[in-house]
Protein backbone atom coordinates (compact mmCIF):
# COMPACT_ATOMS: atom_id res chain seq x y z
CA UNK A 1 0.00 0.00 0.00
CA UNK A 2 1.41 3.44 -0.91
CA UNK A 3 1.42 6.40 1.45
CA UNK A 4 -1.69 7.72 -0.28
CA UNK A 5 -3.53 4.46 0.51
CA UNK A 6 -3.73 3.26 -3.08
CA UNK A 7 -2.86 -0.34 -4.02
CA UNK A 8 0.69 -0.95 -5.16
CA UNK A 9 1.31 -1.90 -8.76
CA UNK A 10 0.85 -5.61 -9.37
CA UNK A 11 -1.41 -6.12 -6.32
CA UNK A 12 -4.19 -8.60 -7.07
CA UNK A 13 -7.81 -7.66 -6.69
CA UNK A 14 -10.24 -10.22 -5.29
CA UNK A 15 -12.35 -11.63 -8.14
CA UNK A 16 -15.85 -10.19 -8.26
CA UNK A 17 -18.56 -12.61 -7.19
CA UNK A 18 -20.88 -13.38 -10.14
CA UNK A 19 -24.21 -11.60 -9.85
CA UNK A 20 -27.76 -12.41 -10.85
CA UNK A 21 -27.35 -9.95 -13.73
CA UNK A 22 -24.34 -11.93 -14.99
CA UNK A 23 -26.41 -15.13 -15.00
CA UNK A 24 -29.28 -13.37 -16.76
CA UNK A 25 -26.97 -12.04 -19.46
CA UNK A 26 -25.34 -15.42 -20.12
CA UNK A 27 -28.67 -17.26 -20.19
CA UNK A 28 -30.42 -14.57 -22.23
CA UNK A 29 -33.23 -14.06 -19.71
CA UNK A 30 -34.37 -11.41 -17.27
CA UNK A 31 -33.18 -10.99 -13.68
CA UNK A 32 -36.71 -11.91 -12.60
CA UNK A 33 -36.46 -15.28 -14.39
CA UNK A 34 -33.13 -16.01 -12.68
CA UNK A 35 -34.77 -15.17 -9.35
CA UNK A 36 -37.64 -17.55 -10.07
CA UNK A 37 -35.22 -20.38 -10.87
CA UNK A 38 -33.09 -19.63 -7.78
CA UNK A 39 -36.21 -19.81 -5.62
CA UNK A 40 -37.42 -23.00 -7.34
CA UNK A 41 -40.64 -21.40 -8.56
CA UNK A 42 -42.82 -23.46 -10.88
CA UNK A 43 -43.73 -20.71 -13.38
CA UNK A 44 -40.61 -21.18 -15.52
CA UNK A 45 -40.46 -23.33 -18.66
CA UNK A 46 -38.19 -26.35 -18.20
CA UNK A 47 -35.92 -25.44 -21.13
CA UNK A 48 -35.44 -21.95 -19.69
CA UNK A 49 -34.83 -23.36 -16.20
CA UNK A 50 -32.10 -25.66 -17.52
CA UNK A 51 -30.47 -22.79 -19.42
CA UNK A 52 -30.40 -20.65 -16.28
CA UNK A 53 -29.04 -23.52 -14.15
CA UNK A 54 -26.33 -24.14 -16.76
CA UNK A 55 -25.35 -20.45 -16.64
CA UNK A 56 -25.19 -20.61 -12.84
CA UNK A 57 -22.83 -23.60 -13.03
CA UNK A 58 -20.62 -21.97 -15.65
CA UNK A 59 -20.27 -18.75 -13.65
CA UNK A 60 -20.15 -20.41 -10.23
CA UNK A 61 -23.14 -18.36 -9.12
CA UNK A 62 -24.56 -19.02 -5.65
CA UNK A 63 -27.83 -17.40 -4.56
CA UNK A 64 -27.64 -15.17 -1.50
CA UNK A 65 -29.73 -17.26 0.90
CA UNK A 66 -29.96 -14.57 3.55
CA UNK A 67 -31.30 -12.02 1.08
CA UNK A 68 -33.66 -14.61 -0.39
CA UNK A 69 -35.00 -15.42 3.08
CA UNK A 70 -35.80 -11.74 3.68
CA UNK A 71 -37.89 -11.71 0.49
CA UNK A 72 -39.57 -15.13 0.73
CA UNK A 73 -39.64 -15.66 4.49
CA UNK A 74 -38.00 -19.07 3.94
CA UNK A 75 -34.43 -20.32 4.20
CA UNK A 76 -35.11 -23.40 2.02
CA UNK A 77 -33.50 -25.57 4.67
CA UNK A 78 -35.07 -28.58 6.39
CA UNK A 79 -34.00 -29.98 9.73
CA UNK A 80 -33.82 -33.71 10.33
CA UNK A 81 -33.71 -35.43 13.72
CA UNK A 82 -32.80 -39.12 13.60
CA UNK A 83 -32.93 -41.63 16.43
CA UNK A 84 -30.71 -44.67 15.88
CA UNK A 85 -28.82 -44.31 12.62
CA UNK A 86 -27.47 -47.84 13.05
CA UNK A 87 -30.78 -49.34 11.91
CA UNK A 88 -30.88 -49.94 8.16
CA UNK A 89 -34.37 -48.49 7.72
CA UNK A 90 -33.50 -45.26 9.54
CA UNK A 91 -30.26 -44.82 7.61
CA UNK A 92 -32.00 -45.38 4.28
CA UNK A 93 -34.75 -42.93 5.24
CA UNK A 94 -32.18 -40.24 6.08
CA UNK A 95 -30.46 -40.80 2.75
CA UNK A 96 -33.72 -40.77 0.78
CA UNK A 97 -35.10 -37.67 2.55
CA UNK A 98 -31.87 -35.79 1.85
CA UNK A 99 -32.08 -36.65 -1.86
CA UNK A 100 -35.79 -35.75 -2.06
CA UNK A 101 -35.16 -32.42 -0.33
CA UNK A 102 -32.34 -31.58 -2.73
CA UNK A 103 -34.59 -32.31 -5.70
CA UNK A 104 -37.11 -29.87 -4.23
CA UNK A 105 -34.45 -27.19 -3.85
CA UNK A 106 -33.86 -27.57 -0.10
CA UNK A 107 -30.75 -28.37 1.89
CA UNK A 108 -30.87 -30.60 4.99
CA UNK A 109 -29.28 -30.08 8.39
CA UNK A 110 -29.29 -33.23 10.53
CA UNK A 111 -29.00 -33.84 14.26
CA UNK A 112 -28.53 -37.42 15.49
CA UNK A 113 -29.99 -38.09 18.94
CA UNK A 114 -28.61 -41.00 20.96
CA UNK A 115 -31.22 -41.14 23.74
CA UNK A 116 -34.92 -40.50 23.31
CA UNK A 117 -35.66 -38.14 26.17
CA UNK A 118 -37.75 -34.98 26.25
CA UNK A 119 -34.64 -32.93 27.00
CA UNK A 120 -32.71 -34.44 24.08
CA UNK A 121 -35.58 -33.73 21.68
CA UNK A 122 -35.88 -30.11 22.82
CA UNK A 123 -32.11 -29.62 22.54
CA UNK A 124 -32.18 -31.02 18.99
CA UNK A 125 -35.04 -28.68 18.08
CA UNK A 126 -33.09 -25.77 19.57
CA UNK A 127 -29.98 -26.56 17.54
CA UNK A 128 -31.96 -26.77 14.32
CA UNK A 129 -34.06 -23.66 14.86
CA UNK A 130 -30.84 -21.72 15.56
CA UNK A 131 -29.81 -22.79 12.04
CA UNK A 132 -32.99 -21.20 10.66
CA UNK A 133 -34.71 -24.29 9.27
CA UNK A 134 -38.15 -24.00 7.69
CA UNK A 135 -39.44 -27.38 8.92
CA UNK A 136 -38.29 -30.53 10.70
CA UNK A 137 -38.49 -34.27 9.97
CA UNK A 138 -38.34 -36.71 12.90
CA UNK A 139 -37.40 -40.31 12.06
CA UNK A 140 -38.99 -43.08 14.18
CA UNK A 141 -39.32 -40.98 17.31
CA UNK A 142 -40.79 -43.27 19.96
CA UNK A 143 -40.47 -40.37 22.41
CA UNK A 144 -43.61 -38.92 20.78
CA UNK A 145 -45.50 -41.64 22.67
CA UNK A 146 -44.85 -39.68 25.87
CA UNK A 147 -48.19 -37.93 26.62
CA UNK A 148 -46.51 -34.98 28.35
CA UNK A 149 -44.13 -34.23 25.48
CA UNK A 150 -44.91 -31.02 23.64
CA UNK A 151 -42.79 -30.18 20.63
CA UNK A 152 -41.69 -26.54 20.37
CA UNK A 153 -44.30 -24.51 18.46
CA UNK A 154 -43.73 -22.48 15.32
CA UNK A 155 -41.88 -25.05 13.18
CA UNK A 156 -43.80 -27.46 10.91
CA UNK A 157 -43.08 -31.13 11.71
CA UNK A 158 -43.55 -34.39 9.82
CA UNK A 159 -42.80 -37.73 11.46
CA UNK A 160 -41.25 -40.56 9.47
CA UNK A 161 -42.32 -43.91 10.87
CA UNK A 162 -44.21 -42.76 13.92
CA UNK A 163 -47.44 -43.45 15.75
CA UNK A 164 -50.46 -42.46 13.64
CA UNK A 165 -52.38 -41.63 16.81
CA UNK A 166 -50.20 -38.64 17.64
CA UNK A 167 -51.04 -35.12 16.54
CA UNK A 168 -48.37 -34.85 13.87
CA UNK A 169 -48.39 -35.55 10.16
CA UNK A 170 -46.82 -38.96 9.58
CA UNK A 171 -45.49 -40.91 6.59
CA UNK A 172 -44.39 -44.54 6.76
CA UNK A 173 -44.25 -47.82 4.93
CA UNK A 174 -47.41 -49.83 5.56
CA UNK A 175 -45.67 -52.14 8.02
CA UNK A 176 -48.84 -54.10 8.79
CA UNK A 177 -49.43 -54.84 5.10
CA UNK A 178 -45.83 -55.99 4.63
CA UNK A 179 -45.96 -58.39 7.56
CA UNK A 180 -49.31 -59.75 6.41
CA UNK A 181 -47.97 -60.33 2.88
CA UNK A 182 -44.96 -62.35 4.04
CA UNK A 183 -46.85 -64.31 6.70
CA UNK A 184 -49.63 -65.14 4.25
CA UNK A 185 -47.03 -66.18 1.65
CA UNK A 186 -45.52 -68.72 4.04
CA UNK A 187 -48.90 -70.07 5.08
CA UNK A 188 -49.99 -70.40 1.45
CA UNK A 189 -46.91 -72.53 0.78
CA UNK A 190 -48.40 -75.05 3.20
CA UNK A 191 -46.61 -74.28 6.48
CA UNK A 192 -48.80 -74.94 9.53
CA UNK A 193 -47.51 -71.83 11.27
CA UNK A 194 -44.80 -69.17 11.03
CA UNK A 195 -42.29 -68.28 13.74
CA UNK A 196 -41.27 -64.64 14.13
CA UNK A 197 -38.00 -63.03 15.22
CA UNK A 198 -39.16 -59.54 16.15
CA UNK A 199 -37.15 -56.33 16.19
CA UNK A 200 -36.59 -54.39 19.44
CA UNK A 201 -39.77 -53.87 21.43
CA UNK A 202 -39.29 -50.08 21.57
CA UNK A 203 -39.58 -49.80 17.78
CA UNK A 204 -42.85 -48.78 16.11
CA UNK A 205 -41.97 -50.75 12.98
CA UNK A 206 -41.12 -53.88 14.96
CA UNK A 207 -44.33 -53.70 16.97
CA UNK A 208 -46.53 -53.16 13.93
CA UNK A 209 -44.91 -56.04 12.05
CA UNK A 210 -45.29 -58.37 15.05
CA UNK A 211 -48.91 -57.38 15.63
CA UNK A 212 -49.75 -58.00 11.97
CA UNK A 213 -47.95 -61.37 11.98
CA UNK A 214 -49.95 -62.37 15.07
CA UNK A 215 -53.26 -61.20 13.57
CA UNK A 216 -52.61 -62.97 10.26
CA UNK A 217 -51.94 -66.28 12.00
CA UNK A 218 -55.09 -65.90 14.12
CA UNK A 219 -57.21 -65.10 11.05
CA UNK A 220 -55.86 -68.22 9.35
CA UNK A 221 -56.61 -70.39 12.37
CA UNK A 222 -52.91 -71.20 12.75
CA UNK A 223 -51.10 -71.67 16.06
CA UNK A 224 -49.22 -68.57 17.26
CA UNK A 225 -45.69 -69.49 18.43
CA UNK A 226 -43.92 -67.41 21.09
CA UNK A 227 -42.13 -64.33 19.73
CA UNK A 228 -38.34 -64.26 19.76
CA UNK A 229 -36.80 -60.79 20.13
CA UNK A 230 -33.80 -59.50 18.23
CA UNK A 231 -32.18 -56.11 17.83
CA UNK A 232 -32.24 -55.65 14.05
CA UNK A 233 -28.72 -57.12 13.81
CA UNK A 234 -27.38 -60.31 12.23
CA UNK A 235 -25.90 -61.22 15.61
CA UNK A 236 -29.33 -60.96 17.23
CA UNK A 237 -30.80 -63.05 14.43
CA UNK A 238 -28.08 -65.66 14.86
CA UNK A 239 -28.87 -66.03 18.55
CA UNK A 240 -32.58 -66.45 17.83
CA UNK A 241 -31.77 -68.79 14.94
CA UNK A 242 -29.79 -71.11 17.20
CA UNK A 243 -32.89 -71.48 19.38
CA UNK A 244 -35.12 -72.08 16.33
CA UNK A 245 -32.72 -74.65 14.89
CA UNK A 246 -33.20 -76.79 17.99
CA UNK A 247 -36.99 -76.89 17.46
CA UNK A 248 -37.80 -79.73 15.02
CA UNK A 249 -41.31 -78.37 14.43
CA UNK A 250 -40.03 -75.05 13.01
CA UNK A 251 -40.53 -75.01 9.24
CA UNK A 252 -41.04 -71.29 8.51
CA UNK A 253 -39.46 -68.13 9.99
CA UNK A 254 -40.36 -64.50 9.38
CA UNK A 255 -37.39 -62.39 10.47
CA UNK A 256 -38.10 -58.80 11.51
CA UNK A 257 -35.61 -57.42 9.01
CA UNK A 258 -33.08 -58.69 6.48
CA UNK A 259 -30.07 -58.40 8.80
CA UNK A 260 -31.91 -60.57 11.33
CA UNK A 261 -32.68 -63.05 8.56
CA UNK A 262 -28.97 -63.25 7.67
CA UNK A 263 -28.20 -64.33 11.23
CA UNK A 264 -31.02 -66.87 11.18
CA UNK A 265 -29.72 -68.35 7.91
CA UNK A 266 -26.25 -68.75 9.39
CA UNK A 267 -27.52 -70.45 12.56
CA UNK A 268 -29.68 -72.88 10.58
CA UNK A 269 -26.77 -73.77 8.29
CA UNK A 270 -24.52 -74.42 11.28
CA UNK A 271 -27.15 -76.76 12.72
CA UNK A 272 -27.50 -78.67 9.46
CA UNK A 273 -31.01 -77.32 8.76
CA UNK A 274 -31.36 -76.69 5.01
CA UNK A 275 -33.10 -73.58 3.61
CA UNK A 276 -35.70 -73.87 2.18
CA UNK A 277 -35.88 -77.70 2.17
CA UNK A 278 -36.15 -77.93 5.97
CA UNK A 279 -36.94 -74.34 7.00
CA UNK A 280 -38.19 -71.40 4.93
CA UNK A 281 -36.84 -67.97 5.92
CA UNK A 282 -38.09 -64.52 4.89
CA UNK A 283 -36.99 -61.03 5.89
CA UNK A 284 -38.17 -57.42 5.64
CA UNK A 285 -36.67 -54.19 4.22
CA UNK A 286 -35.37 -55.17 0.80
CA UNK A 287 -31.60 -55.04 1.21
CA UNK A 288 -29.94 -55.04 -2.21
CA UNK A 289 -27.56 -57.71 -0.90
CA UNK A 290 -30.49 -60.02 -0.09
CA UNK A 291 -30.61 -61.13 -3.72
CA UNK A 292 -27.03 -62.43 -3.45
CA UNK A 293 -27.32 -64.48 -0.27
CA UNK A 294 -27.23 -68.27 -0.39
CA UNK A 295 -30.04 -68.92 -0.94
CA UNK A 296 -31.36 -65.56 -2.21
CA UNK A 297 -33.67 -64.15 0.45
CA UNK A 298 -37.42 -63.67 0.15
CA UNK A 299 -38.14 -60.23 1.61
CA UNK A 300 -40.59 -57.35 1.85
CA UNK A 301 -39.15 -54.40 -0.04
CA UNK A 302 -39.83 -50.96 1.40
CA UNK A 303 -39.97 -48.08 -1.09
CA UNK A 304 -37.78 -45.65 0.88
CA UNK A 305 -37.64 -43.18 -2.02
CA UNK A 306 -41.44 -42.94 -2.22
CA UNK A 307 -41.68 -42.54 1.56
CA UNK A 308 -39.12 -39.72 1.42
CA UNK A 309 -40.91 -38.00 -1.47
CA UNK A 310 -44.16 -38.01 0.50
CA UNK A 311 -42.40 -36.73 3.64
CA UNK A 312 -40.73 -33.82 1.86
CA UNK A 313 -43.83 -32.96 -0.18
CA UNK A 314 -46.03 -32.93 2.92
CA UNK A 315 -43.53 -30.86 4.92
CA UNK A 316 -43.04 -28.29 2.16
CA UNK A 317 -46.81 -27.98 1.80
CA UNK A 318 -47.09 -27.29 5.52
CA UNK A 319 -44.27 -24.74 5.31
CA UNK A 320 -45.95 -22.88 2.45
CA UNK A 321 -49.54 -23.01 3.69
CA UNK A 322 -49.02 -22.93 7.44
CA UNK A 323 -51.60 -25.72 7.82
CA UNK A 324 -51.10 -28.43 10.43
CA UNK A 325 -53.21 -31.43 9.40
CA UNK A 326 -53.08 -34.57 11.54
CA UNK A 327 -52.61 -36.87 8.56
CA UNK A 328 -51.11 -40.32 8.08
CA UNK A 329 -49.72 -41.47 4.74
CA UNK A 330 -48.87 -45.16 4.30
CA UNK A 331 -46.78 -46.31 1.34
CA UNK A 332 -47.41 -49.96 0.33
CA UNK A 333 -44.40 -52.32 0.30
CA UNK A 334 -43.85 -55.20 -2.13
CA UNK A 335 -43.21 -58.88 -1.44
CA UNK A 336 -40.16 -60.18 -3.34
CA UNK A 337 -40.21 -63.98 -3.48
CA UNK A 338 -36.87 -65.74 -3.88
CA UNK A 339 -35.35 -69.15 -3.20
CA UNK A 340 -35.25 -68.97 0.61
CA UNK A 341 -38.93 -69.92 0.90
CA UNK A 342 -40.62 -73.08 -0.29
CA UNK A 343 -43.07 -75.81 0.68
CA UNK A 344 -42.61 -77.51 4.07
CA UNK A 345 -40.80 -80.87 4.36
CA UNK A 346 -42.96 -83.99 4.00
Amino acid sequence: MTAEGTPQAGARRSPRRPSMADVAALAGVSNQTVSRVANNRSNVEEETRQRVLSAMRVLGYRPNTAARALVTGQFRTLGLISFGLGAFGNARTVEAVTRAAQRAGYTVNMVAVETQTERAVHEAFGRLTMQAVDGIVLIEAQILDTPALRLPPGVPVVVAGGDTGRHHAMVDTDQELGARLVTRHLLDLGHETVWHVCGPDDSYAARRRAESWHATLKEAGAAVPPVLYGDWSAAGGHEAGRHLARQPGVTAVFAGNDQTAIGVLRALAQAGRRVPEDVSVAGFDGLDEAAFLSPPLTTVRQDFDMVAERIVSLLIDRIRTGSTPDSAVLVPPRLVVRESTGTPPL
